[in-house]
């Protein structure tokens, strides 16, 4: 009921010892508190919050628009709301790195399991977009640096994205990662792979775990979570999907509406009212208020 009962430090704890395991874990990505609820409810591993998601959210592009206040405190509205971990995307840390250190300090305030850091230039575009540019490594190495330093939870998941595949190709990119980690990343986000091989390059060149970002629509092939598992990859993100897929249907019924002037026809299509006030523990609400407010009025 109101929360989750489980506190951030051991969220972050059970993380970190699943993540060691070098099980898959799937993390799709929540647009809201309750759709986090449902991820947890579905038997997912983890909850990702997106930064394109979030500027979507608020009808802005993914183009480094949000502020640290914005992100940090839709991310604990979420974070709060399930058992399971999330992992938010802080783009590039929003300034200077000592910017980035408080943004650090903010996302552990707000109960997140942990973060990436990515290196592209400030103001950033989405990770599948033409036109990237990232910093150079020195600048990049600082982020993370001040990332770690900054870090008090020493379980906060500490993530380095980096871009430059999309620049330089996929050497640098293993090139640019192995700094990275040399700075104390705890794992990699290599954004825009394109195959496989490239995936299984990465593993084979890296030490720490590594994520893969299985948005539709963009770079990279959308390949299944068996087949990811099989190259070696750590976690696997869909960050878009649910808000892609809710967003799909809200269209096609206010479509419905404009046609038919009522929507009886897609009820089968809708969450039904019961199994909404099963997810949001209706029923446990009720039992407080008996339990608090079960008394009666004095009689003289």
């Amino acid at each position: 009921m109101l929360y989750s009962t489980v506190a951030a430090h051991e969220k972050r704890r059970l993380f970190r010892e699943r993540l060691a395991s070098g099980e898959l874990l799937r993390f799709p990505g929540a647009f809201n508190p309750l759709s986090a609820r449902m991820i947890e409810r579905k038997g997912f591993e983890g909850v990702y919050i997106s930064g394109a998601l979030l500027s979507a959210d608020l009808g802005l592009p993914d183009i480094g628009l949000t502020t640290l206040t914005e992100v940090a405190s839709r991310g604990q509205q979420i974070a709060r709301m399930t058992d399971l971990p999330a992992i938010i995307d802080a783009d590039t840390g929003f300034g200077e790195p000592m910017n980035v250190a408080r943004t650090i300090q903010t996302l552990e305030d707000a109960g997140l399991a942990g973060t990436h850091i990515e290196d592209q230039i400030n103001p950033k575009r989405c990770g599948h977009l033409d036109g990237k540019a990232v910093v150079d490594e020195d600048t990049a190495v600082k982020r993370i640096r001040a990332a770690v330093d900054a870090r008090r939870d020493p379980n906060f998941l500490i993530m380095a994205r980096t871009d430059i595949a999309a620049v330089d190709g996929i050497d640098a990119a293993i090139d640019r990662a192995k700094a990275l980690v040399d700075a104390g990343a705890d794992a990699i986000f290599p954004e825009a792979m394109r195959s496989l091989a490239e995936f299984e390059a990465m593993r084979t060149a890296l030490d720490v775990p590594i994520l893969a970002n299985m948005t539709e629509f963009g770079k990279s092939e959308l390949f299944s979570s068996e087949q990811l598992r099989s190259a070696g990859v750590n976690i696997v993100i869909w960050p878009v999907s649910l808000l892609r897929i809710a967003m799909g249907a809200a269209s096609r019924a206010l479509d419905t509406l404009l046609d038919e002037g009522h929507l009886t026809n897609r009820l089968d299509e809708m969450q039904h009212r019961a199994d909404l006030y099963e997810l949001i523990d209706y029923e446990q609400y009720n039992h407080f208020d008996q339990d608090i407010f079960n008394f009666e009025i004095a009689k003289d």
